[in-house]
């Protein structure tokens, strides 16, 4: 189901949670009791935390959903962190896009701690999450102890001072 780029909001993204409870074929509360969906697109969507939050607690309960796309949603920490207890709950989730979405540090060691617990996440996009110093320490930890991750898109860019002045 691919539902980018339509700027839902937190409010359009507990709506959606809540509609697909509700429905018997395609469903995120719906989510919950989902038994057929199996990949999920939301990028763009603005979710924010609180529907970074609606989305996790959704996650905890689906046991379908091998694939979610949640790239600029702008989940913060607060929906990184409830994401992050989603993965250590959930165990059929394979792929997960969290590509620009301010995790930050907190996040990031949310993130960190569910990869050494998760056991069936393959491919994860962190690409520019901002975890800070402390929460890519955290992820280089968690990966050494992670034995389930093949695919990981992390990238980091590093301006030299002398390069700038150019």
């Amino acid at each position: 189901m691919f539902l980018g780029h339509n700027y839902l909001g937190t409010e359009g993204g507990k709506a959606l949670a809540d509609a697909l409870c509700k429905n018997s074929t395609l469903n995120l509360d719906a989510l919950c009791k989902n038994s057929t969906l199996t990949s999920l697109v939301l990028g763009w969507n603005d979710l924010g935390s609180e529907g970074g939050k609606a989305l996790a607690d959704a996650l905890c309960k689906n046991s379908t959903l091998t694939s979610l796309d949640l790239y600029y949603d702008n989940l913060g920490s607060e929906g990184g962190k409830a994401l992050a207890g989603a993965l250590c709950k959930n165990s059929t989730l394979t792929s997960l896009n969290l590509r620009e979405n301010n995790l930050g540090s907190e996040g990031g060691k949310a993130l960190s701690d569910a990869l050494c617990k998760n056991s069936t996440l393959k491919d994860l996009n962190l690409v520019n999450i901002k975890l800070g110093t402390e929460g890519g320490k955290a992820l280089a930890d968690a990966l050494c102890k992670n034995s389930t991750m093949t695919y990981l898109i992390f990238v980091i860019i590093i301006l030299d001072r002398k390069e700038e002045k150019h």
